[in-house]
């Protein structure tokens, strides 16, 4: 199991979410289990109400959505939905990610690896 763990704004001027993604489904693709949780910022990544600005080629949404459709587990803090990102207190794509720490904290104890972005 490998966990990825994502921090940023998911449209932040930069390719780290994009490029975490990319990891998360290629390591799927090449049979891994892939955990994804979603803090600090990047929980706007689970709200159907952050949309791709245009100057994206990418609706990084979107891609989380197929990740998560496909088996990659994802979780995203529950505490940083009040506290996190631009829509706060937005609802979660899917209410059944809403996490914990200690959910964090499990997929950490039981990974071989832990990538942060």
């Amino acid at each position: 199991m490998i966990t990825i763990i994502l921090n940023h704004e998911p449209y932040d001027g930069s390719d780290i979410t994009w490029n975490a993604l990319r990891l998360a489904s290629t390591l799927h693709k090449n049979g891994e289990n892939v955990n994804i949780f979603l803090m600090n910022d990047a929980v706007d990544l689970a709200r159907d109400k952050t949309t791709k600005p245009e100057s994206y080629d990418h609706d990084l949404v979107l891609m989380l959505k197929k990740l998560h459709s496909d088996g990659v587990a994802l979780q995203a803090c529950g505490t940083c939905n009040a506290r996190c990102g631009i829509f706060k207190n937005e609802p979660y794509f899917d209410e059944k990610i809403s996490s914990t720490m200690q959910v964090l904290s499990d997929w950490v104890s039981q990974s071989k690896q832990v990538l942060t972005f």
